[in-house]
């Protein structure tokens, strides 16, 4: 476990957690996010669902670190698709630059769990 791996897991839960928790709960701004980009409230809170397992894993990557690194990967390969989608939607890139900063941060972390080992 290195302070890297710990402060990516801080940082990429900080940020995914609050944003999963609000599409699980289908909050009025996530509901409008989701009908923008032609998706349903509940296929939005599957995303908002994967999007909290995913910021276990991380928490519970440094103590049991494949389950961290799988959750980093399927972190990235969400947010890498919602670039994908926000492009496909019209958004200019733009809009799809968190999604792409974030999978970047998720793909660090794994890169950091995989070379601590």
């Amino acid at each position: 476990m290195s302070a890297a791996q710990i402060t990516l897991a801080i940082v990429l839960a900080v940020v995914f957690l609050p944003l999963g928790l609000a599409k699980i709960a289908a909050a009025p701004i996530m509901r409008q996010a989701a009908a923008h980009l032609g998706m349903t409230p509940g296929q939005y809170r599957v995303i908002g669902a994967l999007e909290v397992a995913g910021v276990a894993g991380l928490l519970l990557g440094p103590a049991a670190g494949p389950l961290g690194v799988a959750a980093a990967i399927g972190l990235a390969l969400l947010m890498a698709a919602a670039a994908v989608v926000h492009l496909r939607h019209g958004d200019p890139p733009v809009r799809a630059l968190p999604a792409v900063v974030l999978a970047v941060a998720a793909l660090a972390y794994a890169c950091v769990a995989v070379s601590v080992g």
